[in-house]
């Protein structure tokens, strides 16, 4: 792999992968890029004898390791296929990991999929989801009101004011600001478990050969926080990368409500409470994510997150269309999206 002079860091990665253990086999000239992600993280691809492995370089102080290594241990600890950590050094911000394979679900879904394997593969994330949620989630940061709130703070700021060019006056900003306090009310009332904060296509590996394990992978799970058990599987079924329409969504919620019911975790007796629930937490997550990309885009310089935010707007709208209490929000939208407002029924 050839270096460019300034990248400071692949050069400090290499010496630490060769000061590692012969009996790794690990081929140097092998290194090449495998991915990155929407933090400074990024990831590469190392060759052995008999096998790949994953580097993770993750560069403090804009990143920690310890996390990482610290949740793929309480997974593990559920019998959930998440990489194995064969080297590290933690100051440093490098990781040596087993390799899940090339092909997310997301990548998978892309190739071109047809509706049985796709309804495997996610029949298989669903139990493992419910499976994460009995880990241990003790230590973890909160995903309590305050985080709750700044979060949802990235709207106004990056959404609205940045990507719309539509700061928000006064009045506005106490519309918006009720909802938010209506919505965290809600969501941070449900049971608390391990909460993944980006179970979605991207961060499952599809693990259908043997040496990859047990499908499916997981990855990007050091932000894990305790937090609302509705998040994840919002992540899942409000998919940023890819459009699940109601009717699948209704689906794969079933499936997770009655496989968490048989497994005696907390959520609601009744569906259509529970419904309310996911689709809550959904509205605040992707209210967040339209901050997300929008500071992704502007101020980081990654214009690719730009495709996926209409697609997240429309969950936005799914949710705030069909609750009394939303209303407002739905309104303003509009406004910032300059869709022209039409006369319906509200039920």
């Amino acid at each position: 792999m050839q270096i460019p002079v300034s990248d400071t860091r692949l050069t400090a990665l290499l010496k630490w992968l060769e000061s590692l253990p012969a009996e790794l086999g690990l081929q140097p000239d092998s290194l090449a890029a495998a991915s990155s992600d929407a933090s400074f993280r990024r990831y590469f691809r190392i060759s052995t004898p008999d096998r790949t492995l994953v580097v993770m370089d993750a560069p403090p102080p804009n990143e920690d390791c310890r996390p990482f290594v610290d949740v793929a241990g309480r997974l593990a600890s559920v019998r959930l296929n998440v990489p194995g950590i064969l080297a590290q050094d933690l100051d440093a911000g490098f990781l040596l990991l087993t390799d899940l394979g090339p092909t997310t679900y997301y990548d998978r879904i892309l190739q071109g999929i047809d509706d049985a394997t796709l309804q495997a593969l996610y029949r298989d994330a669903l139990a493992a989801l419910v499976q994460m949620q009995t880990a241990d989630h003790q230590g973890l940061p909160a995903y309590d009101t305050a985080r709750l709130k700044a979060e949802l703070a990235l709207f106004p700021d990056w959404y609205a004011a940045i990507h719309c060019q539509s700061p928000l006056d006064e009045a506005s900003m106490l519309v918006l600001n009720n909802v938010f306090d209506i919505l965290v009310a809600h969501n941070v009332k449900q049971p608390v478990v391990l909460v993944h904060r980006d179970f979605h296509s991207p961060n499952l590996m599809v693990c259908t050969a043997p040496e990859f394990g047990q499908n499916p992978g997981i990855l990007d799970f050091q932000d894990a926080v305790a937090g609302p058990i509705t998040y994840d599987l919002t992540s899942l079924v409000f998919d940023a990368r890819t459009t699940w329409e109601e009717p699948q969504q209704l689906d794969w919620a079933i499936r997770y409500w009655e496989l968490a019911r048989k497994t005696g975790l907390p959520v609601a007796a009744d569906f259509a409470d529970f419904h309310r629930d996911y689709e809550w937490m959904g509205l605040q997550r992707n209210l967040r994510i339209l901050g997300v990309f929008a500071r992704l885009n502007h101020r980081d310089g990654k214009a690719a997150y730009l495709a996926h935010m209409p697609r997240v707007n429309q969950y936005v709208r799914q949710v705030a269309g069909r609750y009394i209490a939303l209303k407002p929000l739905l309104r303003l939208l509009d406004r910032l999206d300059q869709v022209q407002a039409t006369v319906g029924y509200t039920f």
